[in-house]
């Protein structure tokens, strides 16, 4: 059942990445509301390992790829490529067609190179030379983003953050759960092993069709916009969060609702992937911290 596959891949993630559970579960949210991901934090916690791990049990086509400054729009989406024998140009696809694309340190290409992934992560399409090309299905970018460092980076713009469905902070576990990563590393065959393939493409897609059908109420809708509205109140700034923000929000929490083994969603589920949702799209011209706003919102606005 695809049902008890997700819940395999979700221990299956846990179990692998130690530390990381929170993470995990937004990552699956976004996989099954068919969105993107970015996932901040400093380097060496997991934060590629965790989109590998994912990968690797989903199967399909996983491919990887390293953001440089020297990086091209052509590295990212294929290009056309010219064959003297027979006088034809052959078309040379890039990374992102496949099934999960692993954007690693996504703010250190140029913007211009950056902007090479927007209409693939909204359109789920290319145009190169004129020609349009679909992307396979499910397609999922989770990008990493190292926040600790601003040197050598380039500030994604709001069009491309607004792509993102979340935004899932990973940062150091706690000294008991490192103690546990460098006992379950220690064991070398371990670390070796191969990740099974846990939840089929097939599978998948059938419960991201679930997540589309699950009931949301009235009045969680109305609470919904009162949060969304909480957040622009206190921002100041009635911008920060558009429709694409509540739509992403509501796909969100069905997803989670989906992951969570319920059969509607609860004010719990929104109240969970708010902060993610919004926390990338609430750009205040102060550049002050979010999670304060975001904090006062849900503490503010009453619960139905």
């Amino acid at each position: 059942m695809p049902h008890d596959s997700l819940q395999t891949l979700r221990r299956t993630l846990n179990d692998t990445i130690l530390g990381s559970e929170q993470a995990a579960d937004l990552l699956l949210t976004a996989l099954l509301a068919r969105g993107h991901a970015l996932v901040t934090g400093p380097p060496g916690i997991g934060k590629t390992s965790l989109a590998s791990t994912l990968a690797a049990s989903l199967g399909g086509i996983f491919k990887r790829l390293q953001f440089t400054p020297d990086l091209l729009p052509s590295d990212i989406i294929g290009y056309n490529l010219y064959r003297q024998q027979n006088g034809e140009f052959e078309f040379v696809p890039g990374p992102v067609f496949s099934n999960l694309l692993l954007a690693d340190e996504i703010n250190r290409a140029s913007p211009r190179t950056q902007s090479a992934l927007l209409e693939s992560m909204n359109e789920r399409q290319v145009s190169i030379d004129g020609e349009t090309k679909e992307l396979p299905d499910p397609f999922l970018v989770v990008a990493t983003q190292n926040n600790t460092s601003s040197t050598g980076t380039f500030p994604l713009p709001e069009p491309q953050l607004d792509r993102f469905l979340l935004s899932i902070p990973m940062a150091l576990p706690s000294e008991d759960c490192q103690l546990d990563i460098l006992k379950l590393h220690s064991n070398e065959a371990l670390c070796q092993d191969d990740v099974p393939r846990i939840l089929h493409l097939v599978d998948l897609i059938a419960l991201q069709e679930q997540v589309t059908k699950l009931p949301i109420s009235d009045n969680l809708q109305r609470y919904l916009l009162a949060l969304c509205q909480s957040a622009r109140s206190l921002a100041g700034q009635d911008h920060v969060v558009s429709v694409r923000g509540t739509l992403a929000l509501q796909a969100a929490a069905r997803a989670y609702a989906l992951l969570d083994g319920q059969a509607a969603v609860h004010p719990d589920h929104l109240q969970a992937v708010f902060p993610h949702v919004l926390r990338h799209r609430l750009l205040t011209e102060d550049t002050l911290d979010p999670d304060p706003i975001l904090d006062a919102a849900l503490n503010q606005t009453p619960v139905p």
